[in-house]
């Protein structure tokens, strides 16, 4: 049984077959999926994906990328839907260096505020993190709260973790878990596949991003969440244990992290 800890399954690439996709996933063994938001507009289409599929669960909150997007007033309301919209995390939200033109002192303000927020709700964070690292660790330290014994301490996952073995292990000593998908099935990651091999395995999940990040085998192809057993079989492989004992380690994993219900 996996657990799909990143899909964005309510994305129009998936609005012409949704149903099957869900079928498919579940066929593949995908029992659980978190699909995080990245827009304000879209949390209500999210949420009612989420209400009307057993097994899907939302995050709310806003995406680094997408600046143009968001406005002040979203704060406001992204409080007001995590009280009404049973979240288990806040998120997609983050830091992205990579794309040109992103006002970063903006991106971090976001970033900022929607960190508080998950304190104060006592949520975990989905976060991206693209060329941008050292900056999020860097606050994730100043506004997590560990060890300072004021309120709830920051928790959650850096998704699609692309960095260095010494920025996982401050994210691990952060209480951060890394989520891996597609990139790791490609033999030109051969850093990402040394820290995978290796890491502890209770910071680990397993993600899809769908429908981006396609594995090796679907490479061009829109990803599924289905395809989530590609990357546990590879994972696997790289720790030389079975897909079950891995599939039951990261799913539980996420269980913890998002408090998701035991499967039946």
């Amino acid at each position: 049984m996996l657990t799909d800890s990143h899909c964005h399954l309510d994305a129009p690439e998936f609005d012409a077959d949704r149903d099957a996709v869900i079928a498919r996933a579940r066929a593949a063994g995908v029992i659980a999926q978190v699909v995080p938001a990245v827009v304000a507009p879209g949390w209500p289409k999210l949420r009612a994906l989420c209400d009307a599929n057993p097994g899907l669960y939302p995050a709310y909150g806003l995406h680094p990328m997408y600046l143009a997007e968001h406005e002040d007033r979203h704060l406001a309301a992204l409080r007001h839907v995590l009280r009404i919209g049973r979240p288990v995390a806040v998120g997609e939200c983050g830091l992205d260096f990579h794309v040109e033109g992103l006002d970063r002192a903006l991106q971090q303000t976001l970033f900022e505020a929607q960190l508080k927020i998950a304190r104060e709700f006592d949520l975990p964070v989905i976060v991206h993190a693209r060329k941008a690292f050292d900056a999020v660790i860097a606050t994730l330290r100043r506004i997590g709260g560990h060890g300072s014994g004021a309120g709830n301490a920051l928790r959650g996952v850096v998704h699609s973790f692309s960095g260095s073995q010494e920025q996982a292990r401050q994210l691990w000593q952060l209480g951060f878990h890394l989520g891996i998908g597609g990139p790791v099935t490609f033999d030109r990651a051969q850093r990402l596949r040394r820290i995978v091999a290796t890491m502890p395995i209770e910071f680990l999940l397993l993600e899809t991003d769908a429908p981006d990040q396609p594995d090796a085998f679907h490479r061009g192809q829109r990803n599924e969440p289905a395809r989530l057993a590609v990357v546990r079989d590879c994972i696997a492989e790289l720790r030389g244990m079975s897909t079950d004992a891995l599939a039951s380690a990261t799913s539980g994993n996420a269980r913890r992290l998002f408090k998701l219900p035991m499967p039946a």
